[in-house]
Order: C-alpha cells, then structure tokens, then sequence
C-alpha cells in the first residue's frame, strides 16, 4: 500500500471509533476490564509462585544411612543422588552438625549442653544428606527409589505437605487460565459487535469502493485499524492502574504487617511489569485484530 492509502486507512479508522463512539467505549471497557483482571492475577500468581518456591525449598527430604557405614559408602550413595534429575539441592550433614543444630533448638545453655557432651555426640548415627526437588510431586516416586538404595536406613518426608502444594498449585493455575479465556472470549465479541455496526453504517460507501476497483486490503484496513487502537487503548489502561494500585498495596502491607515482611518477600514492580507490559499490549492489540479481521470476512465477503 502507498503511504496516502495507510493514512486514509488510518483516519477512517479512527472516525469509525468516533461514529460509534459507545460501542467502542464498551470494546475499550470490556477489554480494560479483562486486562486488569488477568494483571491482577498475573501479580498475585507470580507473587504465589514466589511464596511456593520458597515453601517448597523448606519441604526437605532427609535420607540417613546405616549404622557404621563408612565414609566411602556415604560419597557412593552421594554420587548416586546426584545423577537424578528430580534433585534441586542437595546438602551432606555430618553427625556433628546435626548435634550442633540439635543443641542450638532444645538448649538454653547451647555452649553447656556441648560441653556436657564433649567428645560424645549423641547423634553420632545421625548423618544425612538433605535433599530439595525441582518439582515437589515427584516426590513418591524419588523417596520409593530412595529406599531401595543399598545402606540407606531410614528417609524422612512429608508427603501430606507435598501433595498439598502441588495440589494447591494446580487448581490456582487452572483457575487463572479458565477466567482469563473466557475474559478474552468476551473481548473479541464486543469488538466484533462494533466493528459490525462500523461496515453497517459504511455498507454503501464500500460497495462504491469495491465497483471502482478497490482491493480486499483496502477496504479491510480501516476497520483493522479501529480493531487494534480499540485493543491498544484497552491494554494501556488497566496497566497503569494496576502498577499504581500494586506499588501502593505492597507498601501498605510492608509498612502495616511487619511480620508478612519478614515472612514473604513480594516480587519487584519492575520485574513483573517488565513482562506485564509486553504481555498486555500483545493481548490488546491481538484481540483487536482477531476481532477485526474475523468480523470484516464474515460481512463484508469481499
């Protein structure tokens, strides 16, 4: 196309906005609406994410070995470990760690209790290797293979909090994509529904065009030019709301719960929106378009 007919594409497209002024604000609504409900989620699934990471890196696996087992056998069993690829971290604990941490927990006089017991770890039978996985419903699995490890007495997990995790994950992720396609489904009809009225309004207009030899493209673009400033417009919106309302949340909740502070660490705004901008201006203007193009095939058959 030569640039005179880019522009007549684009100013048609915007007067169509103009002529059906209301119906484009409810395209630009419904959009706003469903961007801002899928940034919400994106901050509180990524922010989710984050805590569950971090729970998950306290859901630890204990694998402890037999009685007089040698130092040797010990780096075997170690070396086996290490060719899993459930394993995320994997950390050896010497019988006199786990005495030390022990008396750290359950004395009051920690220094006392090791010197009581000097030379005498009580826990001498306890050396293990604490173990993290990448993925924690992997974890039935991982700790039966655990078990059948030749020297390996006894394992220590929790599978009730893995299942749960897991469990708990699956259904928020379900549940996020489930809104947000449906979200998305009603988008593209309401910008189909104005960009419809937009070819009604124009139907004479177009049928002179397309007697004095006006190609497919030529009559499609200003209406895929309304389509994707409707989604353009949509997707601006609700960013900057949710960045705002986002910084704010976060530290009211730092400043008034000091505990959630210590406790949670919330993702940067800027490393959610470095990704929530992008994300949302493609949604906006990929809504506009599909809209756009799937209505102008269906009416205008040219």
């Amino acid at each position: 196309m030569r640039i005179s007919s880019v522009l007549y594409s684009i100013r048609q497209g915007l007067k169509n906005i103009r002529r059906n002024l209301l119906f484009s604000l409810a395209s630009i609504g419904t959009i706003v609406s469903c961007l801002f409900i899928f940034s919400v989620f994106y901050c509180v699934i990524v922010n989710f994410r984050t805590a569950m990471t971090e729970l998950e890196n306290t859901v630890t696996i204990s694998v402890f070995f037999d009685e007089g087992i040698s130092e040797e056998n010990i780096q075997l069993i170690g070396s086996q470990l290490r060719t899993r690829e459930e394993i995320k971290t994997m950390e050896f604990v010497s019988a006199d760690q786990a005495w030390e941490e022990f008396a750290k927990e359950n004395y009051d006089d920690y220094e006392a209790a090791m010197e009581a017991f000097a030379g005498d770890n009580p826990l001498k039978d306890s050396a293990s290797y604490k173990i993290t996985l990448k993925d924690l419903s992997t974890q039935a699995n991982f700790v039966t293979y655990l078990k059948s490890l030749q020297g390996v007495r006894k394992v220590l997990s929790s599978e009730i909090t893995a299942s749960g995790i897991s469990a708990l994950n699956s259904v928020v992720t379900y549940a996020s994509i489930g809104i947000i396609i449906i979200l998305l489904l009603v988008s593209v009809f309401l910008i189909s529904n104005t960009i419809t009225i937009g070819i009604t309004v124009r139907k004479e207009e177009i049928a002179i065009m397309k007697l004095i030899g006006a190609t497919n493209f030529f009559v499609r673009a200003p209406f895929i030019v309304e389509g994707v400033v409707i989604g353009l417009v949509g997707s601006m919106i609700p960013l900057v709301l949710v960045y705002y309302m986002y910084d704010n949340v976060v530290k009211y909740i730092i400043g008034r719960f000091k505990i959630v502070a210590n406790l949670f660490e919330f993702v940067p705004v800027g490393d959610i929106f470095g990704i929530l901008i992008p994300v949302s201006a493609a949604v906006g203007i990929g809504l506009g378009l599909v809209g756009s193009i799937l209505t102008t095939r269906k009416h205008l058959k040219v």
